[in-house]
């Protein structure tokens, strides 16, 4: 009779095929390209690539979604997020409430009911990177962190698309600091729309990775690239320096405790 050592089977992480890495870093690297285009184009050309980094970006976060937590999370935060702030900016646009009274350009190309196809992917791009975030640093607080991260967001984007002329506001009170083209009633509209989407997404999306998921390193890679160039754009291209570094300095305060979790290894929420 022979006594046999049971050693157990090691779980093995599934990897990714060469196609779909490929297809992953290949969207994103374009999305990378483009923005550091940006502020080297005028004109026309500045158009199309204004709209492609949009898409673009959206399509590389998509991705990784699509990778990390399978389709059904892939789809599900696609339909939510796009008809959420489909139906937000239709309020927006209709009432002024709760950013402000705004005018999208016809420049953002085809538009439903007046507001452009763009703007939705837009919230796309920037939730999904946000979501992560907030459920990593402040998981019983996701919509919350998360309103804060769009809003703060949002303090880039918004003055370089009125700047290029995008879309304009009407101005009849108070703007955001550094930011004479923004009302504040804009941030006001940001928190508080994002943290009703990052509540609805953080509730009917799961939170763990597929064993065979991804990293988070493209996401969070996007939002340094997002700090980096927003400050860079606006210090040296754009001409408002003030907010490249007061917007620069918020959101890398806010993303700090993230990647100080990142870097502790803790686990993924």
């Amino acid at each position: 009779m022979s006594i046999r050592q049971y050693i157990p089977r090691r779980k093995v992480r599934q990897t990714f095929s060469l196609r779909e890495a490929f297809s992953l870093y290949f969207v994103f690297t374009i999305a990378l390209f483009l923005q550091v285009s940006y502020p080297l184009l005028d004109g026309e050309t500045l158009r199309i690539v204004t709209l492609a980094i949009v898409y673009w970006s959206a399509g590389a976060m998509l991705l990784h979604a699509l990778y990390s937590y399978g389709l059904k999370f892939a789809l599900r935060f696609l339909a939510i997020t796009w008809s959420y702030s489909f139906l937000v900016e239709q309020i927006g646009h209709r009432t002024g409430w709760p950013f402000g009274v705004y005018e999208y350009d016809a420049s953002l190309a085809y538009q439903v009911f007046d507001i452009p196809l763009v703007v939705p992917f837009a919230w796309v791009m920037m939730s999904y990177p946000i979501l992560i975030v907030a459920r990593r640093v402040a998981p019983r607080w996701v919509f919350l962190y998360g309103g804060l991260g769009l809003m703060i967001w949002d303090f880039f984007l918004d003055p370089q698309m009125v700047i290029a002329g995008r879309w304009t506001w009407t101005i009849d009170g108070a703007t955001v600091p550094f930011q004479p083209m923004i009302p504040l009633s804009n941030a006001f509209g940001w928190l508080l729309s994002g943290m009703g989407l990052m509540a609805i997404l953080h509730s009917s999306l799961p939170r763990e990775r597929m064993k065979r998921g991804l990293s988070s390193a493209i996401p969070d890679f996007f939002l340094v690239w997002t700090v980096f160039g927003g400050v860079i754009g606006n210090i040296f291209f754009f001409g408002y320096p003030a907010i490249g570094i007061s917007v620069g300095t918020l959101f890398s305060i806010y993303l700090a405790p993230y990647f100080i979790a990142q870097r502790l290894g803790r686990r993924d929420i």
